[in-house]
């Protein structure tokens, strides 16, 4: 019963969109009425405040990353990793399908980082770098997400193991990032994905 308790709570607190709230906050445009319509950090940046976007992925990343320590904290001592697993997948869950915006939320890449920092510092940190590495060589924040969630899974497998509860919350987590990013990919082969930086006009 606590599990599914803390699972609810997971997808609850994933559900609760920093890039909407922050726009409307220091009244920004939507973000999602730019670019890909995606209200994440990225779209806030496009709004041309920095600090705004930081703080959308501070909250959003956070969100993840209490889901899974509440889950380490108050889930029965046997069950504790499969329900920091399943409440990590459910966060980003919520961070992509969330229940107060109508299901229609982000692409859940934060939020996913935060689920990882809270599965392990070293595999958050090893995420966050593969990140940062591929979005200053390639210039594509979305290439760089596709690549993270690749490397990820190796990642997990090599601190864990496939058997783990947190690898099969990884490969989860992996598929739907990729999902998310399937019209990126697309973008990406035809030469049109938007660069880091690159002003865009708002959707019609």
């Amino acid at each position: 019963m606590v599990t599914v308790i803390l699972s609810i709570v997971a997808y609850l607190l994933g559900s609760v969109c920093f890039a909407v709230i922050m726009s409307r906050v220091f009244r920004l445009p939507d973000p999602r009425a730019y670019g890909s319509g995606n209200p994440g950090t990225i779209n806030v940046l496009r709004s041309g405040n920095r600090i705004v976007a930081m703080l959308t992925l501070l909250g959003d990343a956070f969100k993840g990353w209490l889901a899974v320590w509440l889950a380490q904290r108050f889930a029965p001592a046997g069950d504790a990793e499969l329900a920091m697993a399943i409440a990590g997948t459910l966060s980003v869950i919520g961070h992509i399908y969330p229940l107060f915006h109508h299901f229609k939320g982000g692409k859940g890449v934060a939020t996913a980082l935060g689920a990882l920092f809270g599965f392990s510092v070293y595999l958050g940190l090893g995420a966050m770098s593969m990140w940062i590495i591929i979005a200053v060589c390639f210039g594509m924040s979305s290439f760089a997400s596709i690549v993270s969630a690749l490397f990820m899974l190796f990642a997990t497998w090599m601190l864990f193991g496939v058997t783990h509860p947190f690898f099969v919350s990884v490969v989860l987590l992996a598929v739907l990032l990729i999902y998310r990013h399937r019209q990126n990919i697309k973008n990406i082969l035809a030469g049109t994905e938007h660069k880091l930086g690159q002003k865009v006009k708002p959707r019609v």
